[in-house]
């Protein structure tokens, strides 16, 4: 179990399972730039957060800018939007098209839920994190909606079967189910961001195309700074040097 303050961003976990050097960057030495994709990236996450308004649409609760934490992953943050479903009789959400991942709904958390003030029954979560692009080759959106449940179980103490990704860029919602095979992951990446953030060692990776659309392209240098050097104290000196006339 993780103190409060050793708790890491869980946003950071997409950021490792996308580039080791990008999360490094980010949450070891500070460094961040904008550019057009993370503009509209930040305006989507804008819309979506709203934080703490909640809006009731039948058998649905939708809740908006929540806070997570997992002292166990040693993780905390904000979800886009966590939407809770009533429950029925059965343990099944009650909603038309209010439930998870096909057979979610039946899995071994019927029956859970928590109540909602002003809202008679009880309600599943079901976190949705919204995306500006597309659907990625790996697993790093799903390991962060992963999480995000994980957090609410440990803070509601019920399970959390299922959620979501929408991604801008296809306007579409992917349903993810909360797998042994997920959850194991979204373990070991928590365990490799705090291993990675405890050694203060940004690391060195190849150069990929995804570079190209990297708001920190200009920072990261990957050609230029070895393993255990800094890109922010490359920057620096490269920047002094520049001032000085020297080459």
């Amino acid at each position: 179990m993780f103190d409060e303050d050793d708790l890491l961003p869980l946003s950071a976990l997409q950021h490792l399972l996308f580039c080791q050097r990008q999360c490094a960057l980010i949450h070891i030495e500070g460094l961040w730039a904008e550019n057009r994709l993370t503009a509209l990236g930040k305006r989507l996450h804008e819309r979506a957060h709203r934080e703490g308004e909640r809006e009731l649409r039948g058998d649905v609760c939708i809740a908006r800018g929540v806070r997570l934490r997992s002292l166990r992953l040693g993780l905390a943050g904000k979800a886009d939007v966590v939407e809770f479903h009533r429950l029925d009789a059965t343990g099944a959400p009650g909603a038309p098209g209010g439930r998870g991942a096909e057979g979610a709904a039946t899995d071994g958390a019927s029956g859970q839920g928590v109540p909602i003030p002003d809202a008679p029954g009880l309600w599943r979560p079901f976190p949705v994190e919204y995306k500006r692009g597309r659907p990625k080759r790996n697993r790093c959106d799903e390991v962060q909606v992963c999480a995000q449940a994980m957090c609410l179980e440990e803070m509601l103490g019920i399970e959390v079967p299922a959620g979501a990704l929408f991604y801008g860029a296809t306007r579409r919602r992917f349903d993810v189910a909360f797998d042994a095979a997920l959850r194991a992951e979204t373990e070991d990446a928590a365990r490799r961001l705090h291993a990675m953030i405890d050694s203060g060692v940004t690391p060195r990776v190849a150069r990929e195309p995804k570079c190209d659309h990297c708001s920190l392209a200009a920072l990261c240098l990957p050609e230029a700074t070895g393993p255990a050097r800094s890109a922010a104290r490359y920057t620096r000196d490269a920047l002094r040097r520049s001032e000085a006339g020297d080459p």
